[in-house]
């Protein structure tokens, strides 16, 4: 059923046009770097001056490009679509004749989203290496700490960011879930679970609620910088793991009690 379900996932013309906008990211970054100069220093995203001296910073901008509305309004797309959008379109109803059960489904299409913040943040992270391979110079990289690793642990560490970016994506996955149980019209749970991520971004940076802040699911998104680091730092990883896994548990209970109850009329 898992398979079944990534297979109609990723053979959707809307999942790779968002793949391809996402790849654009980083191509847009790189040409814009060779045509205009270099960024001056301290102006423009993180690593955006480093990258016309070393081409494998390209990724990592790209990232932090990404992360705050991008990446997030395609998860929100993917994840709002699980059960509205089988409603919407009359299926939702044969799924379940099936001898799958509402929480085996639930729980299929919750994997199939994972996969998706999976391949999204992937996408950015391999096609801003290549890009940066094809068009800058590419050497051993300065950590954050100031000491300097080789190639090869740098695509390593690149790699550890891309899962932790996922992992960050993993709980606003579970909140797209549950919406999508509300409501028949896939749009709706879309939008909101997109829009949520923005109000949490919001509310992250103002002082005043500094008491809140280590409980938004945005909290970690940046916290992957620790692991630029020498040596790495896995404090923010565990700590956005832990809070991840709270709001999968909490909007994975919601989703299944209001999907267990739900008449199902399509």
């Amino acid at each position: 059923m898992l398979g079944s379900e990534l297979l109609t996932l990723f053979r959707r013309l809307r999942t790779w046009a968002m793949l391809a906008a996402l790849a654009a990211i980083p191509v847009l970054i790189g040409v814009a770097l060779i045509i205009a100069g270099p960024a001056p220093s301290g102006r423009g995203p993180t690593f955006l001056s480093e990258i016309t001296n070393n081409g494998l910073f390209v990724g990592m901008t790209a990232l932090i490009v990404a992360i705050p509305l991008f990446l997030p309004l395609t998860i929100g797309v993917v994840a709002g679509d699980t059960i509205a959008g089988e409603a919407s379109h009359g299926t939702l109803r044969y799924l379940l004749i099936a001898p799958a059960g509402r929480v085996r489904l639930l729980l299929v299409k919750y994997l199939a989203a994972a996969a998706f913040c999976a391949a999204a943040t992937l996408t950015v992270v391999v096609v801003g290496t290549l890009v940066g391979w094809a068009l800058f110079p590419i050497g051993p990289v300065t950590l954050l700490s100031g000491a300097t690793i080789d190639v090869g642990e740098a695509l390593l560490r690149f790699l550890a960011i891309a899962a932790y970016v996922t992992v960050s994506l993993l709980g606003m996955s579970a909140i797209g879930l549950f919406l999508s149980t509300l409501t028949t019209v896939p749009v709706g749970a879309m939008a909101a679970t997109a829009i949520l991520a923005v109000v949490s971004q919001i509310l992250d940076v103002l002082p005043q609620l500094e008491w809140l802040h280590p409980w938004l699911f945005t909290h970690y998104w940046l916290g992957f910088v620790d692991l630029l680091r020498e040596p790495m730092v896995w404090d923010a990883f565990v700590d956005n793991a832990l809070l991840q896994a709270g709001y999968i548990l909490v909007f994975g209970a919601l989703a299944v009690g209001r999907f267990l109850t739900k008449d199902v009329l399509s």
